[in-house]
């Protein structure tokens, strides 16, 4: 009778732990960290990788490219991809503790997205004002992203550089006549040091000027409320959402290989890998990267998604959301990248 007992307490033990086991078993999830112009493609590559591949959940998070790997590198947070909007901050930032390569995969390039009854918004479209005329005029305001967390935040100051380069100082070079109004552009647009806060930025005599926020996507729910006239943006997210955008010359756009040396010649400091450190950054042609890190939890899961991003429907989707796919994509050392992708790459 005892033994017969203790055969059932084991027996009824056992199916416990059974049942225990499999309650406390949670599908696998991907996490990736994003920047937030990756937001729509992303979204949309994680709902058809969860239909290829059920019971995977893919959980995507989105902020300032230089914010979303300082999650990694300093808040220690869990992450099996990330993707930033510019690949060479995944190099400078983790590199090599955090991360051992990188892939080239997208590109982009700057506009000026504007509400449709922004004020001098039909002169813009009519021809009959640029641009940099009308967002020095203190009855407007304008806004981008925070460039020591978001590479749309430093490009846009580099943006403003190169204009004030290509329609003042070097016009001849190019074949304009030099515009008096894009003189000392920089100064008048960006008029307090990088590191400033939101309150503290605008243009000295001017209105509510300047605008930045964290990433460059919060700026357009101020777009849309009417309490922001203007924003820099990459063309994806303005056509994503459907803002109207000023098209900029491919010689001030960040887009072009051809101008990559004219876009060498503005450089911004924003901060750098560790506090009190600084990084200068010199203008180059928008370039999206991606990794996964070497404490990826999920690497064979992640190994997966890669694979998706890079494959033909991955690419169309990158197409289809303004970001076109650099095909075939770039790696940084195609020796470190796993082996499962290397046939999706080429090296520079």
């Amino acid at each position: 009778m005892t033994k017969v007992v203790l055969s059932l307490t084991i027996a009824l033990a056992l199916m416990l732990a059974l049942v225990a086991s499999l309650c406390c078993t949670s599908p696998p999830s991907l996490i990736i960290l994003h920047a937030g112009s990756l937001s729509v493609p992303l979204d949309k590559m994680a709902e058809d990788f969860e239909e290829l591949n059920p019971g995977v959940t893919v959980v995507t998070e989105s902020a300032g490219s230089r914010t979303t790997i300082r999650k990694v590198t300093e808040l220690g947070r869990p992450c099996d991809i990330i993707g930033s909007a510019d690949y060479k901050a995944i190099e400078e930032l983790m590199f090599p503790d955090w991360a051992e390569w990188y892939i080239c995969f997208a590109r982009n390039r700057m506009v000026i997205a504007y509400r449709e009854s922004a004020p001098f918004a039909d002169d813009i479209r009519n021809g009959e004002r640029t641009w940099y005329d009308v967002l020095v005029n203190e009855d407007v305001n304008y806004g981008h992203a925070d460039p020591d967390a978001d590479p749309c935040g430093y490009r846009t100051l580099m943006v403003v550089q190169l204009a004030e380069k290509y329609y003042y100082d070097e016009a001849d070079d190019f074949g304009l006549t030099p515009d008096g109004n894009a003189a000392d552009l920089y100064d008048t647009l960006i008029a307090v040091p990088q590191g400033g806060t939101e309150m503290d930025r605008g243009r000295v005599g001017g209105g509510w000027g300047e605008v930045v926020k964290p990433k460059s996507v919060d700026l357009l729910y101020l777009l849309e409320s009417g309490d922001l006239d203007y924003a820099f943006e990459y063309r994806s997210v303005a056509q994503q959402h459907e803002f109207d955008y000023i098209e900029l010359p491919t010689e001030i756009d960040l887009s072009s290989l051809e101008f990559e040396e004219f876009y060498t010649t503005c450089q911004v400091e924003v901060t750098g890998s560790e506090p009190g450190i600084t990084s200068v950054l010199n203008g180059a042609p928008i370039v999206y990267g991606l990794t996964i890190p070497t404490n990826a939890a999920n690497l064979e899961l992640a190994i997966e998604f890669v694979k998706f991003i890079l494959s033909s429907d991955g690419q169309a989707i990158m197409g289809n959301c303004g970001q076109p796919a650099i095909v075939p994509a770039v790696a940084s050392d195609p020796e470190k990248v796993p082996e499962e992708l290397r046939d999706y790459i080429t090296h520079p």
